[in-house]
């Protein structure tokens, strides 16, 4: 009797690494994902879970043997409607070596019924008989050994070994003579055997073709809105740790027309920045502030990036006559007319990640506008630099966040109504960028976007960690919807 399928297969993942080169040079990422070791036991009882569902009830072939009794002459054999009903998980794991993921599972018992039959010849009369069978397996372990490469941007996935180990089968046969019952347990006993672990692995191997097809399909991109999407080409082969997998991924904002594809290797070693041993979050997910960047510059080039003005909480304050006694001449120029601000970014905000807080700077250009019969006539332009912090947070599988004011700094760029003076615009340029500006960028940064999850997961219990110019989202994952582990959804705001 050999030794169990599970030693097997875990000394092949190890031994495999003994004869594995050294990786090539990595290519840039912008956002990693790490499945730590709590997660992979996750994905795996989903797994072992979801196998056991379909491979019960499992058919297994016929089976049809002859042979030579003594007295007897010669008998014809067949074990057929060989089927597995329930199977019984009582141990399972998994382990990750630099090749790829081992998973295997110990099953306490299988059951199977089964139909059999003989026929021989004896005087010119031919015999038959038949009756059912009910076989009890004891002691059964399943294992498959599967690695991940990064082919074009999808993931691929091959299975290196998979295997299933029975160490004892029980026969009871139902109906017949009694004298049949040990020559056809002795003749059919290690084929029944080797039958249903052919079976099982088969069965194993078609869920693997299935993973394999559901990860080279996933989409590339996510699309955020009718501008920007986020590309999510993989970059690099996965990275298999002892305890953790990580996935790099492009992660930089494209135009939602534009096709993602794999960006052109930057040769270089890329920086882990996940602490996972001093967590037992199950997932890790590191963004570089130049994700933030990336969308930042689409907006901008999409002249998203600027709003007119011409409703406030306080609207008095959009009249020339507010402005009478602060600046004269624009009131005697234009007589209580209603005013406009034009708010516009000349360049894309610039966000940087430090260690506890988040910052971002943007330049703008503030036009003050009278509408003069009906015409918006521009009388000032000040340029505008302002400071703002914040923090992130997640909902439900978006990173959001808030943002306040920390400082800004003006100078006039033009006039047709003369100088302003500093500290009183100083003072109406606060009140603006408090009451307008903040929650206008507020009202963004909380819808978010979506983080690359798997659809039919979702996060909770995340926390957000920041460090020098990355963000790392450390949380759970829960499932939603068994059904969705396994088809293909090619469209939508979420991904891999």
């Amino acid at each position: 009797m050999g030794p169990p399928l599970l030693l097997l297969l875990l000394r092949l993942v190890f031994t495999l690494q003994l004869f594995t080169g050294p990786s090539p040079a990595a290519a840039s990422s912008h956002i990693s994902a790490v499945i730590s070791q709590s997660g992979l036991d996750f994905a795996k009882d989903l797994l072992v879970s979801h196998a056991v569902e379909t491979l019960t009830p499992l058919s297994v072939p016929d089976i049809e043997k002859s042979m030579s009794i003594p007295l007897v002459g010669t008998v014809s054999m067949t074990a057929s409607e060989i089927v597995l009903h329930g199977l019984t998980v009582t141990n399972s794991t998994v382990a990750v070596g630099d090749t790829g993921v081992v998973v295997a599972a110990s099953l306490a018992s299988a059951n199977l019924t089964m139909e059999w039959g003989y026929s021989y010849s004896a005087w010119f009369v031919t015999i038959y008989d038949c009756g059912n069978a009910s076989i009890q397996v004891e002691g059964m372990e399943v294992g498959v050994s599967m690695g991940m490469k990064n082919q074009n941007g999808s993931l691929e996935l091959s299975v290196m070994e998979c295997g299933c180990y029975m160490e004892e089968l029980d026969i009871t046969l139902n109906g017949g003579a009694s004298w049949f019952y040990q020559v056809f347990i002795d003749a059919f006993s290690n084929h029944i055997r080797s039958s249903v672990e052919n079976a099982i692995t088969n069965k194993i191997m078609e869920g693997a073709l299935k993973l394999d097809s559901f990860l080279r399909n996933l989409p590339k991109k996510i699309d955020l809105d009718s501008v920007a999407a986020m590309n999510v080409t993989f970059v690099n082969d996965p990275l298999f740790k002892r305890s953790s997998v990580e996935f790099d991924i492009d992660g930089l904002f494209i135009s939602s027309d534009e096709t993602a594809a794999p960006r052109d290797m930057l040769l270089g070693d890329i920086k882990s920045a996940l602490p996972l041993a001093s967590s037992s979050k199950m997932l890790w997910i590191s963004l570089d502030e130049d994700v933030f960047n990336s969308v930042s510059a689409l907006y901008f080039e999409a002249g998203l990036l600027q709003r007119m003005v011409d409703k406030v909480p306080e609207q008095f304050l959009l009249n020339t006559a507010s402005w009478r006694f602060l600046v004269p001449q624009l009131y005697r120029k234009y007589p209580d007319d209603k005013m406009v601000l034009n708010i516009s970014a000349i360049s894309p905000p610039s966000v940087k990640i430090n260690v506890g807080r988040i910052d971002a700077t943007v330049d703008l250009d503030v036009t003050v506008n009278v509408l003069d019969f009906g015409e918006i006539v521009p009388v000032a332009c000040m340029s505008v630099s302002v400071a703002v912090s914040g923090a992130a947070a997640v909902s439900g599988n978006n990173l959001g966040g808030r943002v306040e004011l920390d400082y800004f700094s003006f100078a006039l760029k033009w006039s047709q109504i003369g100088k302003l003076h500093t500290v009183l615009v100083q003072t109406m340029l606060r009140f603006f960028l408090k009451s307008l500006f903040v929650p206008y960028v507020n009202s963004y940064l909380e819808q978010g976007f979506p983080l690359p999850i798997i659809n039919g997961f979702y996060i909770t219990d995340a926390y957000i960690l920041t460090s020098y110019s990355k963000m790392i989202v450390s949380c759970d994952v829960a499932f939603i919807v068994p059904e969705t582990l396994y088809p293909v959804q090619t469209q939508g705001r979420f991904i891999i």
